[in-house]
């Protein structure tokens, strides 16, 4: 972990391009077209939340050289989080109530991702427990295992440099 220490620091900037990698994932128009995820803003939270969390779980098996790049991608999704809610109109008294909220989503995502059972996390996380078409919830399935496959092929410092796609 040093030379990632000594690289980022506490500098969220340096793991932007990984940030924007994984909204840029999110919003792939595959994901509301063949997976049928609603292109509603829940439906993008939950999309950003879903790569988000297969990008956290990766950093996790790196052990302790992922922890701070960890920490600082959230703190970035955080930021995006809190800047949107202000964009849409929600005032400061809310926006922080909301933000601990998305932080409980994204933590609830984390464990159901980990435990593996990935179609039952789908349908209750990224459908909202509306259960999908089988052809969708396949898709899905099979689009979030294709992701976190490139992410398992990936060295840690191609991962923190945004290298996903």
């Amino acid at each position: 972990m040093g030379a990632l220490k000594r690289l980022f620091g506490r500098d969220r900037g340096a793991l932007r391009p990984l940030y924007d990698a994984v909204v840029a994932e999110a919003r792939r128009p595959d994901w509301y077209r063949a997976a049928g995820v609603p292109d509603t803003i829940d439906g993008r939270f939950d999309m950003v939340a879903l790569v988000l969390s297969l990008v956290l779980l990766c950093l996790e098996r790196d052990g302790e050289s992922g922890k701070l790049p960890s920490v600082l991608l959230t703190e970035l999704f955080v930021d995006d989080m809190d800047g949107t809610m202000r964009e849409i109109g929600f005032g400061d008294l809310v926006v922080g109530k909301r933000i601990g909220g998305l932080m409980g989503a994204l933590g609830g995502r984390l464990g159901a991702y980990r435990e593996g059972d990935r179609r039952a996390a789908l349908v209750r996380n990224l459908f909202r427990g509306v259960e999908p078409t089988p052809a969708a919830l396949d898709t899905a399935e099979a689009m979030a295992a294709a992701f976190e496959a490139r992410l398992a092929g990936l060295s840690l410092e191609a991962v923190v440099a945004g290298g996903i796609a």
